[in-house]
């Protein structure tokens, strides 16, 4: 039979610890989680390395305890715990019962003294126990049958005491641990200890004496010094705070170790309290393997043939896909519900039924979907032009808040407070074992998702109006995710042959650089590993070493970057490096994802992802071609027109998001400036060095243009200094004297901080939200960060706001003057359209136009634009 193992955790130390160690995490609704969070990933960590038998987690009963009667004032002088640590206990205390762990408190006595007592009993029985705590006075207790687990700075970083570790650090048995704390005293617990005697005295005096008692025996014998005054003055106050510091191991618990048997998390439980407090990433990272029981029984059938008076004027429909790649996978089944009848149809029947092919395309029948988008996309491969969508459950999530993350319906209708559909792993499992179910669990599973759609609507969109984004959702997203919709299914033709070439070119000078670099090195060498390139540099080079990784030398690009004035090899390197990546992530990466049927590329715009509100792209990223290199910008000739005669349009705004700042602070001179058509960053380099138009230099204004740009995305005076090559005091100073020119800027930062502070989140001028839990961290690099985030997403976000205005304005107006042009990508600020020569004159006179006044400011939006027979050509 294994040895049994024993579990003991201090609840209120590692709660305390955990709090002040993790940022000021909050929920949806407000509840802060941060010492909930921290506790779970320690005692995650816990039970996976230790596998205890027995577990229990103790808790202090109350302020006051025996130790009371011998010193009044202790523990005194503590600060009130802070409400947002204590409104956390109850979740504490419900996540501990969902692990089905015992946890027990005893009026008069505290944690330690419990810990100490279960811990004596569970060594008579010869059972080994682990002791978890933030409080190092529990390593009193350290045997060789008793570890002591101390967290060191984050909650799952220990520290293990045993009496060898003790010995190890301090020269002392663990029951010198009691001396020492009589002797130095305890500021935390407010034990006094002896005044001026610290750590290293008390460890000094109990190496010579060996405990506090011993020590006054032979107090006479000690030579005259302060220390000894000060020692003879405190005799009962060492003793005093001796015996406070000690742990009773004879507590009168009500409890045995045969309650302490420990089954395991209940796995359904511990989820609920995930969801609940919104532990996203817990959730993911977990193997539960949940059996999800959903409480509401539902009434469906399996459909065989669908007739037109099955389906209503306003239904809810779920269209099951195989996997998120829409553009690819196959539809599993579909799911209709008006509240009252849910059903659910296959593929098969679904793909060859007439009357719901012209439900669908019907605008006057009004839908609820989960992903409309993604819906239109794999029905338009059908010959189904979906319309008439009213709902879409994923942007309507997503803005209500955009850190609710994922696309699987159970997920999104739990953060409503709607539990009665499984998550698609429980449906289907996870990696290699997907699979899909037998017809009658799959249709009641997309059945229900069609339902939950249907009862979700009007809560959803309830909170919208409550938050004062309906428009948004409404008016904004919902227009533009059938705009995506039309883009991705046309997608943009690619020229594989092009591509072919180009990488072709780039395999020549890859290996021309190779050469000069081998050359340079005296030998060959593996120049993509990292710690071959150390050696030859930093080694057999002698190049100066400027940081080093566990593994060896750092050969980062920042690192190399500031290494090119000192030999030739490391740029080439830099450069080797850049081609490499172009040719293996752009080149082939891009000819992987053509399709061979109509030579395009379909991306999907991921339209509820940033919290920003900015659309991302994937399978492929076009949105991450890099154009700094002249290599990198020639891969955009792949890019061409599906017709030959007809050309690709792109159309860029111009410094919209320094545009939206001036609009946002209202600065004077940076209003001015826009007004008058005025190049800003020689207007900035004009007012922050103090100089006329003519006088202002190449250096100056990329020193306006990087601090410019910098203040919208938040950059602090290093940032500033690594981009101009400059100190960071120099850097310090250009920032303050662009805030001291721009006096709205400065206040409009500190207002928005302030008003995060207040509310808890930041809006876009359309009234997106993004929310900033870690605005009052106690942490200063979180809390830098959020306080940057506050100051650049409204910027950030309202530029994101007005490019999609700009696309639903732009897509009007195409269908407003008959023409043939199509959009077909949105790229950070710039539009791209392919069109007939003949409706270029058109196309100059309306797309800056109709972009120009997509919104409101009080300065001018400006775009500009280009065409030519390929992408490249068009810039």
């Amino acid at each position: 039979m294994a040895k049994e193992k024993l579990l003991l955790l201090d609840g209120n130390s590692l709660a305390y610890r955990a709090f002040f160690a993790l940022p000021l995490l909050a929920n949806e609704s407000g509840i802060h989680t941060n010492a909930v969070y921290g506790f779970t990933t320690m005692l995650q960590k816990i039970l996976e390395e230790e596998k205890p038998t027995k577990m229990l987690v103790a808790f202090d009963a109350g302020k006051t305890t025996f130790r009371h009667d011998t010193f009044d004032e202790y523990k005194g002088g503590r600060q009130k715990t802070p409400p947002e640590l204590s409104e956390q206990f109850p979740y504490l205390r419900k996540l501990i019962d969902a692990y089905q762990i015992k946890r027990y408190e005893k009026e008069l006595y505290e944690a330690d003294d419990i810990i100490g007592t279960l811990a004596k009993q569970a060594q008579s029985q010869h059972m080994d126990v682990i002791i978890v705590s933030g409080d190092k006075d529990l390593t009193q207790l350290a045997t060789d049958q008793v570890s002591v687990y101390i967290t060191r700075k984050g909650m799952t970083d220990i520290e293990k005491y045993t009496p060898s570790h003790i010995e190890e650090k301090y020269g002392l048995t663990p029951n010198q641990i009691i001396d020492m704390k009589g002797l130095m005293g305890d500021p935390s617990d407010n034990i006094p200890g002896v005044p001026g005697v610290g750590e290293k005295t008390a460890i000094k005096l109990l190496k010579e004496y060996g405990s506090v008692e011993a020590l006054y025996e032979q107090i006479d014998s000690m030579k005259q010094s302060k220390m000894k005054e000060k020692l003879v003055a405190n005799e009962e106050q060492a003793k005093m705070s001796k015996k406070l510091a000690t742990i009773f191991t004879e507590a009168p618990i009500d409890i045995t170790l045969e309650d302490l048997n420990y089954p395991g998390p209940n796995e359904d439980n511990v989820l609920q309290v995930w969801q609940e407090l919104s532990f996203k990433s817990l959730i993911e990272k977990s193997d539960f393997q949940v059996e999800e029981k959903v409480t509401a029984e539902l009434a469906f059938e399996i459909v065989r043939d669908v007739t037109p008076d099955m389906l209503k004027d306003v239904m809810a429909i779920h269209v099951e896909l195989e996997n998120e790649h829409y553009h690819t996978c196959q539809i599993l089944g579909v799911g209709f519900s008006d509240g009252e009848t849910n059903f659910y149809v296959s593929f098969e029947i679904f793909s060859n039924n007439e009357v719901i092919k012209n439900w669908l395309e019907d605008e006057t029948k009004k839908k609820y979907m989960s992903d409309s988008k993604a819906a239109q996309a794999i029905l338009k491969r059908l010959g189904i032009n979906l319309r008439g969508v009213e709902f879409d459950m994923l942007l309507a999530s997503y803005i209500v808040n955009p850190a609710i993350s994922g696309d699987d319906i159970a997920t999104l209708a739990r953060e409503f407070g709607y539990g009665d559909v499984q998550a698609n792993e429980t449906i289907y499992g996870k990696g290699a074992k997907w699979t899909v179910p037998a017809e009658n669990v799959l249709a009641e599973h997309v059945a229900r998702k069609a339902f939950s759609i249907w009862s979700l609507q009007p809560v959803v969109e309830e909170k919208l109006k409550t938050n004062e984004q309906f428009d948004l959702y409404y008016d904004l997203e919902l227009p533009l995710a059938a705009i995506l919709g039309r883009m991705e299914s046309e997608g943009i033709k690619v020229n594989i042959e092009t591509l072919e070439k180009m990488g072709e070119e780039l395999e020549q000078k890859i290996t021309s650089l190779e050469k000069e670099i081998y050359e340079l090195a005296g030998e060959k060498f593996n120049i993509n590993s990292p710690k071959q390139l150390g050696v030859i540099l930093f080694e057999k080079l002698g190049l100066p070493t400027i940081k080093k990784t566990k593994t060896g030398y750092s050969t980062a690009a920042d690192v190399l970057e500031r290494l090119q004035s000192e030999h030739t090899i490391v740029k080439y390197i830099l450069d080797y490096r850049q081609l490499a990546k172009l040719k293996s992530t752009y080149i082939e990466g891009l000819i992987k994802e053509v399709h061979r049927g109509d030579s395009k590329v379909h991306t999907r715009f991921q339209q509820a992802l940033t919290a920003t509100g900015r659309l991302s792209s994937t399978d492929p990223n076009l949105q991450n071609i890099p154009i700094r290199l002249e290599e990198g910008r020639k891969i955009r000739q792949a890019f061409v027109p599906s017709n030959e005669d007809w050309v690709l349009f792109a159309a860029d705004y111009s410094q919209i998001e320094l545009r939206v700042l001036a609009h946002m602070s209202n600065d004077d001179n940076l209003v001015d400036a826009f007004k008058k058509g005025m190049d800003i960053h020689t207007r900035t380099a004009m007012d922050v060095f103090h100089v006329s138009e003519d006088e202002v230099t190449s250096n100056m204004r990329r020193a306006a243009k990087a601090v410019n740009f910098g203040i919208v995305y938040g950059i602090s005076d290093y940032g500033l200094s690594q981009n101009l090559d400059i100190t960071r005091k120099e850097a310090g100073e250009f920032i303050d004297k662009y805030l001291q020119s721009f006096p709205g800027v400065k206040d409009y930062m500190d207002n928005i901080v302030q008003e995060a502070k207040l509310k808890g989140y930041v809006t876009t001028l359309l009234n997106r939200r993004r929310y900033l839990p870690d605005i009052t961290s106690r942490n200063f690099n979180l809390r830098s960060f959020a306080e940057r985030t506050a100051m650049n997403t409204p910027i950030q976000g309202s530029a994101a706001d007005i490019i999609k205005q700009a696309m639903i304005n732009m897509d009007a107006r195409l269908k407003e003057e008959g023409l043939k042009t199509k959009l077909l990508l949105q790229v950070h600020d710039e539009l791209i359209f392919e069109a007939p020569r003949d409706e270029i004159e058109i196309l100059e006179r309306i797309v800056p136009e109709v972009m120009e006044n997509a919104i409101s400011l009080n300065v001018p939006l400006k775009v500009d634009f280009s065409y030519g027979s390929t992408w490249y050509d068009a810039k």
